[in-house]
């Protein structure tokens, strides 16, 4: 995460083209996941009938903000998987296809749910779309407990670029990094730069260690207070990357490690 999130940048529950609409982690161990989540972001988490270790929902407040799932696919990282509003689940399949992606899991249908469809960029940075039916996707975001920001970390920020705005419409908005550098935010097609959801950032390759060098996508998570959600972190098996730090003009953040390694970010955005 950088310090570079606008105070004014709104992310929302509708049903937006290119927005993010649903996030869900892979994990080896989903009550220890449920646990530490709990203990850090305050949710609760309700298993989906008969599947108590298998997979089912987070809750803040009682609203859905994500899923939980067990880590099946042999040789995957624990991570976060986030997915983004589409209306046309095949056409963004031959969208990506045809940009030079490749398509990890083909579109299925999750009954009247909606459809959903999980890729690779060319690059090997992995998402998610999900096109909606009568469910649109997590019921809570921007808020403290829920997801606020999403993030790219990517060895070749001009290609991820082309890639995403290609299959997404997004447009770009370049701000330097303090000490030198760039870091690209990303706002849905046809929406003001207030919408903007996200950021891509340029990393080497040995930067990326959790991957082994190939990009990936992250989610950042509001909280009240940013080193109370630190010390949860700490307390409960996960470990922190960096931070926690003071970003000018956006808030505190830390980067944190779940205890299966699943990275995301913790932030308390600044007042205004």
């Amino acid at each position: 995460m950088t310090d570079l999130r606008k105070a004014n940048a709104v992310m929302t529950t509708d049903p937006t083209p290119g927005a993010p609409c649903w996030l869900d982690l892979g994990t080896p161990d989903v009550p220890a996941a449920a646990a530490f989540y709990g203990a850090v972001l305050g949710w609760r988490y309700e298993p989906m009938e008969g599947q108590d270790a298998e997979g089912g929902m987070f809750q803040k407040d009682g609203k859905t903000v994500a899923g939980l799932g067990k880590l099946t696919e042999e040789g995957a990282r624990s991570a976060w998987m986030i997915y983004y509003t589409v209306t046309d689940a095949d056409a963004t399949t031959r969208a990506v296809e045809s940009a030079g992606g490749t398509v990890r899991l083909a579109t299925r249908d999750l009954g009247d749910w909606g459809r959903m469809a999980q890729y690779s960029d060319p690059l090997g940075g992995q998402f998610a779309v999900w096109q909606p039916g009568k469910n649109a996707g997590f019921e809570l975001v921007d808020e403290p407990g829920s997801l606020c920001w999403t993030e790219l970390y990517t060895t070749d920020a001009p290609a991820a670029k082309e890639f995403y705005g290609g299959v997404f419409g997004w447009s770009f908005s370049a701000m330097e990094l303090p000490g030198g550098g760039e870091y690209s935010l990303v706002t849905p097609e046809g929406l003001p730069e207030e919408r903007m959801q996200g950021g891509v950032m340029q990393l080497r390759a040995q930067d990326l260690a959790l991957t082994d060098g190939r990009p990936y996508w992250h989610p950042v998570f509001a909280v009240a207070d940013c080193d109370a959600a630190v010390a949860a972190v700490t307390g409960n098996g996960g470990s922190v990357q960096m931070g926690p730090q003071d970003a000018p003009g956006v808030g505190r953040l830390a980067v944190c490690l779940d205890p299966s390694n699943a990275d995301f970010v913790v932030l308390t955005p600044t007042a205004g």
